[in-house]
């Protein structure tokens, strides 16, 4: 039978902070009830989510994982990254909630990942998109070390392991092309500052910056430079 839908029934432990939640990201509350049992939909064009209300939830145990698949990650991204700013007034990218920006990930398809206030995932890729794992088996040095630590920290939630990744990476390989060391300083300051290391974060960055890097290389890394650099200057602000 065609015209099937299916929508996500995700747990929070406070149903307006919820909704409030994902109001910052551009959805808009369709539904809310307080009885026989709270819960609420909200909306974003055509992706709806149902929230129900557990007041004894502790979201650092939350199950919870939805799959998404949008034309675009990239906008979607920059689109919640600026209501959550606006609301927290920097980038949640660690703890909950928090937002882990767009990338590759070993074996996974390209997206990027939030964590709503209930402690589930919203695992969002670009559609057509497939998984390659066999290339990604394929690819070698400090790049492969790169992929691996982004599906431990990003998909896996795992940032102590994917740091550790990275620094394995780096001294195993500290004269890969630098467009290679670039995106693992710029990973590891990302990651710095999800565990709250303000010195490794900023002497990553610096790493970045001190390469002799080609004007196209330049360019290439020009989105996530100015991504990296805006987390780790907000960091340090705090």
């Amino acid at each position: 039978m065609a015209n099937e839908r299916t929508y996500p029934l995700l747990p929070c432990r406070d149903l307006d902070e919820a909704i409030a939640f994902y109001e910052t990201l551009g959805f808009t509350r369709t539904y809310r009830q307080l009885r026989p049992n709270p819960a609420a939909v909200v909306q974003r064009e055509d992706w709806h989510m149902h929230l129900f209300g557990m007041p004894e939830f502790d979201p650092a145990n939350s199950y919870g994982s939805v799959i998404v698949v949008v034309p675009d990650p990239d906008t979607l991204y920059r689109e919640f990254a600026a209501g959550l700013r606006a609301a927290y007034k920097k980038l949640p990218v660690s703890g909950i909630p928090r937002i882990l920006r767009p990338r590759k990930r070993f074996g996974t398809v390209y997206g990027f990942s939030v964590v709503d206030v209930g402690g589930n995932w919203l695992r969002i890729s670009k559609i057509g998109d497939t998984e390659s794992q066999e290339n990604d088996e394929k690819t070698a040095g400090l790049a492969g070390f790169v992929n691996v630590a982004a599906r431990l920290g990003d998909a896996r939630g795992d940032e102590a392991l994917a740091l550790k990744t990275i620094e394995n990476g780096l001294k195993k390989f500290p004269n890969a092309p630098a467009l290679e060391r670039a995106r693992a300083y710029l990973y590891r300051a990302e990651l710095a500052v999800r565990l709250k290391d303000g010195a490794l974060a900023q002497t990553s960055l610096a790493a970045t910056e001190a390469l002799q890097l080609s004007k196209h290389v330049q360019e290439s890394l020009a989105e996530e430079l100015a991504r990296t650099t805006e987390l780790v200057r907000e960091f340090n602000q705090d």
